[in-house]
Formats: C-alpha cells, sequence, structure tokens
C-alpha cells in the first residue's frame, strides 16, 4: 500500500495491518498525536514536558495492547480511555493538579461561550479570560466532561466509553458542569478578581 492509501484508511483498519506491519502504527499515531496532547494538557493542568511523557506512554500502552483491541468498537474511544486512566495515574503519583497551571485552549472556551449565557453576562473584553479561569476552578471530573464533549467533541456514548460512567452519568455530570462554570463566571466576586486580577 502506498502511505495515502493507509491516511485513507479507518481506525480500525489501521489496527488490524499494525498487528501484520509495526510500521503502520505510526498513521495512529500521526493521526491522533495532537488530539490527544491537547486533550491530556486540558484534563491535567501540567506542563507541556509531563504531558509528551504521558502521550509517549500513551502510545506504547496502546501499542503493546493493540491485540486486545476490539475492532467493533471505536479505536477513538479505547485510545481516549487510555489517555484518561494514563493522566488520572500521573496525577495520583505526582498530585500537582491543585498546584498546576496551563493555559486553556482558546477553542474550548469559544465552544463553552456559544453554549451558554455567558456571552451576556461579562464584557468581550473579559469573557475568554473568565471562562478559562472558571473551568480551571472546576472539580476535575466537570472539567474533563466538558472538555471531551466541546474541545473533543465526542458524543455521550464516547464520552460513557472513555470514562467507564453509564450515558445518564454523563449527561448529568455535564449538566451540573454547565451549572457550576456559569455559576462561576456569572459570581460578582469571579468578574471583580477578572477585571482587577
Amino acid at each position: 500500500m502506498e502511505e495515502h492509501d493507509y491516511l485513507a484508511e479507518k481506525d480500525e483498519k489501521l489496527v488490524a495491518l499494525a498487528l501484520e506491519n509495526a510500521g503502520v502504527y505510526r498513521f495512529l499515531v500521526a493521526r491522533y498525536e495532537q488530539r490527544l496532547f491537547r486533550y491530556i494538557m486540558t484534563i491535567a493542568k501540567i506542563t507541556r514536558a509531563d504531558a509528551e511523557d504521558i502521550l509517549q506512554t500513551v502510545f506504547l500502552k496502546a501499542y503493546q495492547n493493540l491485540n486486545d483491541f476490539d475492532p467493533d468498537l471505536k479505536f477513538s474511544s479505547w485510545i481516549y480511555r487510555i489517555a484518561h486512566n494514563e493522566t488520572i495515574s500521573h496525577l495520583r503519583r505526582f498530585r500537582w493538579h491543585r498546584t498546576r497551571n496551563t493555559e486553556l485552549d482558546e477553542t474550548l472556551a469559544e465552544t463553552l461561550r456559544s453554549d451558554s449565557d455567558i456571552e451576556q453576562e461579562l464584557s468581550q473584553k473579559y469573557r475568554a479570560a473568565a471562562v478559562r479561569l472558571a473551568l480551571q476552578g472546576l472539580d476535575g471530573k466537570y472539567r474533563e466532561v466538558l472538555v471531551l464533549r466541546y474541545l473533543e467533541d465526542r458524543d455521550y456514548r464516547e464520552i460513557s466509553d472513555i470514562l467507564k460512567k453509564p450515558v445518564g452519568t454523563v449527561a448529568t455530570l455535564l449538566s451540573r458542569a454547565k451549572r457550576q462554570l456559569r455559576e462561576k463566571v456569572a459570581g460578582e466576586k469571579f468578574f471583580t478578581d477578572v477585571t482587577h486580577g
């Protein structure tokens, strides 16, 4: 097969081909590298170097476990689940999630603003900063469902697969996360902190 043929293949086909020829795995890595890196950085609030280390471990573990992949499932959900587990393991080992800060991807801020009444509550100048700070202040379980849904554009079933939670629980977490985010942004003290910080 030519390189462009591999690029056009579905994930599940690439997995089967990678099991026969290890060199094909690089096409899966290329396809998911940026997305998983952004996901890890956003949910973990860690340094780029730590996120790169986690990402390397994710791809290594995924490769080592390709034989266990069920081709009837989505590869994207499977590899995001590995990324989720590795990120949580990293946070548990180092417990940096409360002390490290990372910039939130502006795409998420834009998506969240368009999905809520936040736009009417804050001035144009401080809106992105307010959403970014509010999101960083959310509990990790709420931040993660917002990231998966709005930044990673995952549907409820995929989020359920990644987080290993029932779809109903995902819907509840997402609803609570959006409500808490709106409350944080709408709070007068928060708005004052953003505009004078």
